[in-house]
């Protein structure tokens, strides 16, 4: 087996990094688990890398709303070493065909630095927000997702329903209605809430924070990027599933792992 590296940013409260590394090894990657202080200061080379993550956890306390210190943090670092700026190298990495997956606050970062939706030719551009849940308050549940056969995205291959946990309290998508159409008319929203009958939605609680047409996840246009945000890696065995002493024993894996198989697949093809 060829192991495709993989880089999973930690620290700053981060704190997604050991089931999100779990995942990656269980697919077939090799992962190296990094504070973010060592890209920023060079110690370490984001090409270097095939498949990078932005995990989930309360990035820098959430102050000034969530993800936007981290974003900056990233967005403004430069490199005097190779005289960029560390988002260039994000938005070469992802040119090269390469593989980013944003989940929940990961995904709120990648919004704030304009790696997502990526609709224009520059990154760095924020054309729309992951904003407060519609309720005004976080919610911590499970939902069904259902899923655009349609769309380019990697990650998402050959699915057709998953049920995953969500943890947040600045899930909503915000956008003008624009942008929403041109989000769909590229299939560039892979994942929707959804009732248990499959159905897209925007009624609460299926819809855990309001975002317009149940958008619960984005992807760029050629497939290599996805910011979503439920949590794949929290559902990566069958004993996770809140049910699972009430269901027939299908399989090992959790829905969430059919991700992480997806990419590393396209990685290794």
């Amino acid at each position: 087996m060829v192991y495709m590296k993989t880089l999973i940013l930690s620290g700053y409260g981060l704190n997604c990094e050991k089931e999100t590394a779990h995942c990656c090894q269980k697919a077939g990657g090799k992962v190296d688990v990094i504070h973010t202080s060592l890209l920023i200061h060079e110690k370490i080379r984001l090409s270097d890398y095939q498949f990078m993550v932005f995990i989930g956890g309360f990035l820098d306390g959430d102050n000034l709303g969530a993800g936007r210190l981290g974003a900056n943090r990233l967005k403004f670092t430069y490199l005097p070493e190779h005289s960029t700026y560390l988002q260039d190298e994000f938005a070469q990495f992802i040119e090269a065909g390469k593989l980013v997956l944003g989940i929940c606050n990961g995904f709120q970062v990648m919004v704030k630095m304009g790696i997502l939706p990526a609709t224009t030719q520059t990154i760095g551009m924020q054309e729309l927000s992951l904003t407060n849940n519609r309720n005004g308050r976080f919610e911590d549940r499970w939902v069904n997702l259902k899923v655009n056969s349609k769309s380019s995205c990697v990650f998402t291959r050959g699915m057709e329903s998953v049920y995953l946990p969500i943890r947040h309290g600045e899930g909503r998508i915000e956008a003008s209605e624009e942008l929403i159409r041109t989000l769909t008319n590229e299939q560039q929203i892979p994942l929707q809430y959804a009732t248990p009958e499959d159905q897209a939605t925007e009624e609460f609680p299926y819809n855990p924070n309001g975002s317009p047409l149940g958008i619960a996840a984005i992807s760029n246009k050629q497939g290599n990027v996805l910011g979503l945000m439920p949590h794949p890696e929290a559902f990566n065995h069958y004993t996770n599933h809140p049910h699972w002493t009430r269901l027939p024993h299908i399989r090992e894996d959790g829905d969430g792992m059919a991700f992480f198989y997806n990419a590393y697949r396209y990685l290794q093809s």
